[in-house]
């Protein structure tokens, strides 16, 4: 199976981080997105990797969705350049409306507000709400500790190893989208059939 990346969610830090590494690849990621013609949907903001990596976008001549509740915007984080904005009214409607515009969904380095969103996308595919790729850029190691605690949660029962399987991470920009196009869905469990709920 080949997945069709037409658009891609790209969940990131507010903040660029402490290493130089982090921007290098955001800014990697969006020159690849826009040469490849993907076009990009993100939070929104002008600032930290979120920025650099719409900023990459739209300087290689790419598409940039931005969505952002209005509280954010009215703190005038918003960016203001970009190809095309949604305003909504919270972060949830934010969250399923990229999900709505999105054909996959990578995680750069975050914090806890890339990993909620990361995570509620690997469990929406998990319990088969969408059949959507997700893909972790670990640049310099960032999430590795992250993919050892997921391979934990296999051992310990908690993960089955076909979902876990289906969490694909690279160390390049390549390799990820390279990894979301080749995806394979796992099938949800028959307890998630929505016609027996």
């Amino acid at each position: 199976m080949t997945v069709a990346l037409r658009r891609v969610a790209v969940f990131c830090g507010s903040n660029p981080g402490n290493d130089a590494a982090y921007a290098q690849a955001a800014a990697a990621l969006g020159t690849l997105l826009a040469k490849r013609r993907i076009g990009l949907v993100y939070g929104g903001g002008a600032v930290g990797l979120m920025g650099i990596v719409a900023d990459a976008v739209l300087g290689a001549g790419g598409h940039v969705t931005g969505v952002i509740p209005q509280d954010l915007w009215d703190k005038e984080v918003g960016h203001r350049g970009l190809s095309e904005l949604l305003v909504v009214d919270t972060m949830h409607e934010r969250k399923l409306a990229m999900a709505d515009r999105s054909d996959a969904f990578i995680a750069l380095p975050g914090g806890v507000g890339t990993l909620e969103e990361v995570f509620e996308a690997i469990t929406w595919t998990q319990l088969g709400i969408h059949a959507k790729p997700i893909g972790f850029f670990d640049v310099a190691g960032f999430y590795t500790p992250l993919l050892g605690f997921l391979d934990a949660t296999v051992e310990a029962g908690f993960l089955r190893s076909g979902h876990r399987e289906m969490i694909i991470s690279a160390t390049t920009p390549e390799g990820v989208l390279a990894g979301l196009a080749a995806w394979e869905p796992v099938d949800a469990p028959k307890w998630l059939d929505r016609d027996q709920r």
